[in-house]
């Protein structure tokens, strides 16, 4: 086909969002690579080219100019303008193209690519009883607007790179609010600030796990941590729980090698049992003999409502191994992806480093603004405020279970937390009732699936579901257990 025409093919829409030399730019620079315009070709003169396209001369001009700067073209004043002739041979014209070769990832690309395959991420829009969601309704946004603007107008020092470990004042901050609310024993220098929990246990799987390793994790569990413990090669061993928490004796029997053990011992996701204080302390002897690290994930730890936060574990160490992460996700919002990692000085020297490597560090504006928001004691009121406001949702879904659910569900603890593990008394199959109450309009979450697949037969949970409440006013909850109500009704027509 001659330049001419294939120039004049070019498809060019004039009412798009893209500019008609860019269009034309693309066309042109797709018709040199695969070889319909070959090297050396001289090109129509731009007055030509602007009456085969009934475009303006300058729409011509940008596309040439643009294709010249990227060494797609090449002229000479009086002489024209010719596709260069450097470039290497392309395919012959009307060839068949060979498909795109396909190149596999590494073995850790895989981990890495598929580590996260298992795990539910909210979509759409918010419907009871979606869990671990916080009360968004009940957030001050126009006081955290004014704190971020004022960073916006005034700072300079906000804008630039900071160090690893985060925030210094941030830091500070945690450290005095963890100390009193949660007897974590720490110097700001111990706290690094990362990009929400997640990234937190990504970085402490690499540093802490060579590939075969082994470690605990509660089963059912939080689906989340599996993940990057598995990308750093570690040998992932489920551990029952029961009313305790973690069965400490089962693992230290079964995995006697482990170097590592994640618990959720202030609230367990998702049966929202507490860790008995016997078993505490089993673990936190197993580590220090043992020479193994506990993770500690606090999540949801603010949210006590029948009496004060019970003390973190970490402020029961006094060997150095426990690490303790939280997030603020839970508290504040999920989007502002801050969490933070208390750890032994030189581990916290090693995580910050750690740190920079993946993200350099988080962003400064949103650490600065959350410094701000706890100085100011907004964030000691949204506590409060969201404790009371959760206390009631909280009572509204334990009431409306009972009264149009009492005797078909068993619910678990529901003294701590922002969601309710409930248990079905009669022979349901969880997944046909899930399914049943979403057609329905309801977001539940299985037990089933906070399930390691690799656990077997002990880490066996009776089927049921998480429900969470705190994102829900009293009466979205009282709907929402009447459509579960009638989901339940035709699963067990379903199974009957």
């Amino acid at each position: 086909m001659h330049v001419h025409d294939i120039l004049a093919a070019a498809t060019l829409e004039r009412d798009a969002p893209t500019p008609l030399f860019r269009q034309l730019y693309v066309h042109m620079k797709a018709a040199i690579l695969d070889g319909r315009i070959g090297a050396g070709v001289r090109l129509p003169a731009t007055r030509t080219l602007c009456g085969l396209l009934d475009v303006s001369r300058q729409t011509v001009l940008a596309a040439y100019e643009q294709l010249m700067a990227e060494g797609y073209l090449e002229g000479t004043v009086g002489k024209g303008t010719f596709v260069s002739a450097a470039l290497p041979a392309a395919a012959r014209a009307g060839a068949v193209l060979p498909a795109p070769m396909v190149r596999p990832l590494s073995a850790r690309g895989e981990r890495i690519a598929g580590g996260m395959a298992r795990v539910l991420h909210h979509a759409g829009p918010l419907r009871a009883f979606r869990p671990s969601m916080p009360g968004l309704d009940l957030f001050p946004f126009d006081v955290w607007r004014r704190l971020e603007a004022r960073h916006w107008r005034h700072s300079t020092a906000s804008l630039g790179y900071g160090p690893g470990a985060g925030h210094a004042p941030l830091r500070e901050l945690l450290c005095a609010y963890l100390k009193a609310s949660r007897g974590v024993q720490c110097t700001a220098d111990q706290i690094v600030i990362t990009s929400g929990s997640q990234q937190a246990l990504y970085l402490l799987a690499q540093l802490l796990l060579a590939p075969d390793e082994a470690m605990w994790i509660e089963s059912p569990g939080y689906q989340g941590a599996v993940a990057p413990f598995a990308v750093a090669g570690a040998r992932v061993c489920p551990v029952p729980v029961d009313a305790e928490g973690m069965d400490v004796a089962y693992a230290a029997a079964r995995y006697p090698d482990a170097k590592l053990a994640f618990v959720t011992p202030s609230h367990q996701l998702p049966l929202g049992v507490t860790m008995s204080l016997r078993r505490r302390l089993d673990l936190l002897r197993w580590a220090e003999a043992n020479r193994a690290w506990i993770v500690e994930d606090d999540y949801d730890s603010e949210y006590r409502h029948t009496g004060p936060p019970l003390a973190s574990l970490q402020s029961m160490d006094r060997a150095g191994s426990v690490i303790y992460v939280g997030t603020l996700s839970k508290v504040l919002f999920p989007a502002l992806r801050l969490g933070y990692v208390v750890a032994p000085p030189a581990l916290a020297q090693a995580l910050a480093r750690a740190k920079a490597v993946v993200d350099r560090h988080s962003p400064i504006v949103p650490q600065a603004t959350l410094a701000d928001f706890i100085a100011g004691g907004h964030f000691a009121r949204h506590i409060r405020r969201t404790r009371d406001a959760y206390g009631e949702r909280r009572l509204a879904l334990v009431d409306a279970l009972d009264a149009q659910l009492g005797g078909r569900l068993r619910q678990g603890p529901t003294d701590a937390g922002l969601d309710v593990c409930v248990h079905f008394t009669e022979n349901l199959d969880e997944e046909t009732v899930a399914r049943h109450a979403g057609a329905i309009g309801v977001d539940v979450r299985t037990l089933g699936y906070y399930t390691n697949p690799a656990a077997g037969p002990d880490c066996a949970v009776a089927p049921g579901l998480l429900l969470g409440f705190s994102a829900f006013a009293p009466d979205v909850l009282r709907a929402g257990v009447a459509d579960l109500a009638r989901a339940m009704e035709r699963a067990a027509r379903e199974t009957a």
